[in-house]
C-alpha cells in the first residue's frame, strides 16, 4: 500500500467541536513563503504554482526511481500577522504572512529536491515563480480542532482554541497552522474541512 500521510502521520485527524492537545514530532515540508491576501495576492497564486509541480515531481521520482509509492499529501499553510487581532477578529488579510506547505516522506532528500527542481525548470523554461525549499518544522505541543465551513468563518474556532490553551495553562507560540482536507476548487464553501492548529508552550 502507498504511504498515506493523512492515515499514517499523527495530527492529520481532528473532530469538529473538540479541541485536542497533541505532541507532534518534527517534520519536513516543501515550503514557499509570501504575504498578503490569499484571495487577491498574485504572490499566493505564484506560491501554489511553484509548490504543486515540485510536490508531484517528488512523488513521481519516488515511485519510478526509488520504488516507493506515496499519496500526495494535503495542502497546508502557516499563517501569522504582526497584530494577532488582524488574524482572529479583524481578519485583515492584507496584513497576513504565510508559508504554503506539503509534507514530504522521510526518505526524500535535498538531492531529490534538486533533481526535481531541475526537471521543473527544464519543462517550464525557467525556475518556479517563487523559491521552493525543503524545511524542517518542529511544532512540539499543539492544540488543534476541525473547522467545517468557509475559511472566512474560522475566526471563532481560532479564538476558542486560544482560550482553550490559556485555560490549560499554556501560552501561544509559533505560527497558526492549517491543513486543507478538501480541494477548495471542487468543494462548496460550507463543506470545506480544515484542521486548525496552534503550537503552545507551558504545562
Amino acid at each position: 500500500m502507498p504511504f498515506d500521510p493523512r492515515r499514517e502521520l499523527a495530527g492529520y485527524t481532528a473532530r469538529r467541536g473538540r479541541i485536542d492537545l497533541l505532541d507532534l514530532p518534527a517534520r519536513r515540508y516543501l515550503a514557499v513563503d509570501g504575504s498578503g491576501d490569499p484571495n487577491t495576492s498574485s504572490s499566493y497564486a505564484d506560491a501554489l504554482a511553484s509548490l504543486y509541480p515540485v510536490t508531484y515531481g517528488l512523488k513521481f521520482l519516488s515511485s519510478r526511481e526509488l520504488q516507493r509509492e506515496y499519496r500526495v499529501p494535503p495542502l497546508e499553510a502557516l499563517w501569522w500577522a504582526d497584530d494577532l487581532e488582524a488574524f482572529t477578529s479583524g481578519r485583515n488579510k492584507n496584513r497576513w504572512h504565510w508559508t504554503v506547505l506539503t509534507v514530504v516522506p522521510e526518505w526524500i532528500t535535498a538531492e531529490h529536491l534538486d533533481t526535481v527542481l531541475g526537471r521543473v525548470r527544464d519543462r517550464a523554461g525557467g525556475p518556479p515563480p517563487r523559491p521552493v525549499e525543503l524545511r524542517t518544522i518542529d511544532e512540539g505541543t499543539v492544540v488543534q480542532s476541525l473547522h467545517v465551513g468557509p475559511y472566512d468563518a474560522e475566526g471563532p474556532v481560532i479564538a476558542a482554541m486560544h482560550d482553550d490553551a490559556t485555560a490549560r495553562g499554556r501560552s501561544l507560540t509559533g505560527r497558526h497552522h492549517e491543513i486543507y482536507l478538501n480541494d477548495a476548487r471542487r468543494t462548496a464553501p460550507e463543506r470545506l474541512r480544515t484542521i486548525l492548529r496552534q503550537p503552545v508552550t507551558g504545562s
